[in-house]
């Protein structure tokens, strides 16, 4: 059976302080206890842009203020290929917390490898750790 692509957007949120949104899966979720950037699925007639404003409000009460494409993934995990959008949002509005009873946490991008992700997350982990290790320089 030939599924659809699904399309995701993931924000990459930093704050002032540099340091990198996450939150944590909750027990409903598919990989509970993961690790995971803020984002969702693109639903029909959105942008991109769109879908990343809507996601991050629902998940964590932000509002992306500027953002921009860090990368594309390609990914497939066997039932269904995805492809993963990144963004880099540097500047946003409101206080972030975990909307949906998530654990979210602000971290620098050097402890990104202390926590566990999903697989298809780990290109983006290792550009974030090698532009953390450039700036040390």
């Amino acid at each position: 059976m030939n599924q659809s692509k699904m399309i995701v957007v993931v924000g990459i949120v930093t704050n002032k302080q540099n340091e990198i949104l996450i939150a944590q899966r909750t027990a409903n979720q598919s990989q509970a206890g993961y690790w995971e950037f803020p984002g969702g699925k693109v639903e029909v007639d959105e942008t991109l842009e769109q879908a990343l404003t809507r996601e991050l409000h629902e998940e964590v009460h932000i509002k992306p203020l500027a953002m921009s494409s860090l990368k594309t993934i390609e990914y497939d995990h066997g039932d269904r290929p995805v492809q993963l959008n990144f963004f880099r949002v540097e500047k946003f509005s409101g206080t972030a917390h975990g909307a949906e009873q998530q654990e979210i946490k602000w971290i620098k991008s050097s402890e990104l490898s202390n926590y566990q992700f999903p697989e298809a997350n780990q290109p983006i982990i290792e550009l974030l750790m090698g532009e953390s290790s450039c700036k040390n320089f």
